[in-house]
């Protein structure tokens, strides 16, 4: 039998408030901003002003450039997929970002393993996004809290979502250990950043339903 999801559990303290998901690359300006980027605009296409007040969207880079503009050919691509490329702003990871973050979702394994050796009992929601995309597509909706329009609803949703997941690790394992990455595109033509950018939004997109409940509106 597969876990069954629990309000919460490994002992750890019960977080509450906005659901946090942080994305993860190396240089914070190719790959997570576009998963940022697409993560909030299909929130928005699904719950509307909701979105950013019960979940909270933001990327940083291991290595990443401080103050840096998002790179030209990512910002071109969100504009593709009809997502807002304006206001980014690159950061450095810092142990402050993890702590506050209740899901953390990287581009590639080294990146999950830097999350994971800074501590801060990052272990149980530190995923590379491709791996959580697989588990997320195990997990039966019907064991998940209902959405409601009481306060706080939406992220124990989520909350419960990223321990169910957790708790599938160790049964579902993927085809190959790179199947669980998304390639940097840093410094390719457009071609290869469109290729990206979707395979970003192939990954994302189940998880953004499993998280409202909402399947993706055709726009």
């Amino acid at each position: 039998m597969r876990p069954v999801p629990r309000p919460y559990s490994y002992g750890a303290e019960r977080r509450v408030g906005t659901f946090r998901i942080l994305y993860v690359c190396t240089g914070g300006v190719c790959r997570s901003p576009i998963a940022e980027r697409l993560t909030r605009h299909e929130l928005t296409l699904r719950l509307g002003l909701r979105a950013g007040v019960e979940i909270s969207v933001e990327s940083a880079g291991t290595w990443g450039h401080e103050g840096a503009p998002m790179e030209t050919n990512a910002a071109e691509i969100l504009g593709e997929f009809g997502a807002d490329p304006s206001g980014f702003v690159g950061r450095e990871l810092l142990d402050d970002h993890v702590i506050d973050a209740d899901l953390v979702l990287t581009a590639t394994r080294d990146h999950r393993a830097q999350v994971i050796s800074m501590g801060h009992d990052a272990g149980l929601r530190t995923f590379t996004l491709k791996e959580f995309t697989r588990l997320v597509r195990a997990i039966d909706p019907t064991t998940l809290p209902e959405d409601s329009d009481e306060p706080g609803a939406l992220a124990e949703r989520a909350r419960v979502l990223v321990r169910a997941a957790a708790a599938l690790r160790g049964w579902l394992l993927a085809a190959s250990p790179e199947a669980d990455e998304v390639d940097d595109p840093y410094g390719a033509p457009l071609g290869m950043f469109r290729n990206c950018g979707e395979e970003i939004f192939d990954a994302l997109d189940p998880i953004v339903t499993a998280l409202t409940g909402i399947s993706r509106v055709r726009v």
